[in-house]
């Protein structure tokens, strides 16, 4: 064989190999496929923030969730939707997490291993927000759909607890079992896999690096698309509206001196041994409000950058319990009724709470019966187990 020849073949091996080499670096280095689209850098929504709404224009409407005020723009819009939950996860590598300052009532409970999550309720606030990122959203939990359904809301999640057909979960602790057989307007994202618009993975959402599970984004306004789509509007499929059987809080027309004892600043924890977890607030008498703050460090949304800050903080101390299942489910009886207490205006109420049925709305009561008028504007309600301590002054 002459010596060209041999040229070009030792040419055309060394092209091949190196194209194959090329090849399988980019299939073992790229994440795998999920069915979940993963959002590139130039793919990701604005962030919601409120509309910068003429500051002229009265604020005269009361959001039936949190009693706080809003233009009649803002309540034209929320009229045509229902309440949206959404879970929100609390690890420490969500953190800061997105959206958590456009929700009008925000639950806390523990999903598993002393690491909380929240459930926040978008209506009144998010009316005229924008397409909110909402970020890191994760899965269900059974109690949180014991709780949603006060609200005949919207539930966004990824997966959860439980199937009915599901062996190695408890019944007791079976999410998606319920959400299907109570008839829950689910927006769950497995739901849509391969809908970009709605949920995506954005993987550069925070400044640096973390764990695929900690990167789901779900966006508002997509979401009550999607919701429209099963005609799940302000009403149903047959015509019901979601507030037939509503029952509002009841909310003060103007501040008031409050009957209690001193509450400026609040701690609390969840679980022993997980400091990351544990909840301070800090009584902001500018604001009338308490400013948040998770594992010593003060909470902020991402989206705004500025503190979370809540006119309420409820602390409802429920039954807590292991299922003993396969994955370890834990059980927070939110039905029923128990011992609270509610702070505001600086000040925190000795209260107790009741829900005598799923769909039923929870009431806080003081301790001579009278149901508790909240303060208008944004409330947080911490679901922490019986016997747990929470110290303020």
């Amino acid at each position: 064989m002459n010596k060209p020849v041999l040229v070009y073949i030792f040419l055309g091996l060394g092209l091949f190999l190196i194209s194959a080499g090329l090849s399988f670096w980019l299939f073992t280095s790229l994440p795998k496929s999920t069915g979940i689209p993963i959002s590139p850098l130039s793919a990701s929504p604005s962030p919601g923030i409120r509309s910068k709404l003429d500051p002229s224009i009265p604020r005269t409407e009361i959001c039936p969730l949190n009693g706080a005020l809003f233009t009649k723009q803002e309540r034209d819009v929320w009229e045509t939707r229902r309440p949206l939950g959404v879970m929100i996860e609390n690890s420490t590598d969500s953190r800061p997490q997105s959206g958590l300052s456009s929700a009008d009532v925000i639950y806390e409970a523990v999903a598993e291993g002393g690491i909380t999550r929240f459930m926040a309720m978008f209506y009144c606030a998010a009316s005229m927000a924008g397409n909110i990122t909402i970020a890191p959203v994760r899965s269900a939990r059974i109690y949180f759909v014991n709780l949603i359904s006060e609200y005949d809301g919207l539930y966004n999640h990824v997966g959860g607890a439980g199937n009915c057909d599901d062996a190695n979960v408890d019944p007791r602790a079976k999410a998606l079992c319920l959400i299907r057989t109570a008839n829950i307007k689910d927006l769950d994202q497995f739901g849509w896999a391969g809908d970009f618009k709605t949920c995506h993975r954005m993987t550069n959402r925070l400044d640096h690096e973390v764990a695929y599970e900690h990167t789901m984004a779900c966006f508002s306004e997509e979401l009550y698309k999607a919701a429209a789509k099963q005609k799940w509007t302000n009403v149903d499929a047959k015509g019901i509206s979601w507030d037939k059987n509503f029952i509002s809080w009841k909310f003060k027309k103007a501040p008031d001196k409050n009957t209690g004892s001193a509450a400026r600043t609040i701690s609390y924890s969840f679980w022993d041994g997980m400091p990351d977890y544990n909840v301070s607030w800090q009584y902001d008498s500018a604001s009338n409000s308490y400013v948040h703050s998770n594992g010593g460090k003060q909470s902020m949304d991402l989206n705004t950058e500025e503190p979370l800050q809540f006119s309420n903080v409820v602390i409802q101390f429920t039954k807590e319990f292991s299922t003993g299942d396969v994955e370890k489910h834990m059980i927070y009886e939110v039905i029923g009724k128990g011992s609270a207490i509610v702070f505001m205006d600086g000040v925190a109420v000795d209260a107790t709470w009741s829900k005598p049925t799923r769909t039923s709305r929870t009431i806080y009561k003081d301790q001579k019966g009278k149901e508790i008028t909240v303060t208008p504007g944004p409330l947080w309600i911490s679901i922490l187990p019986i016997g747990n301590e929470v110290t303020y002054n």
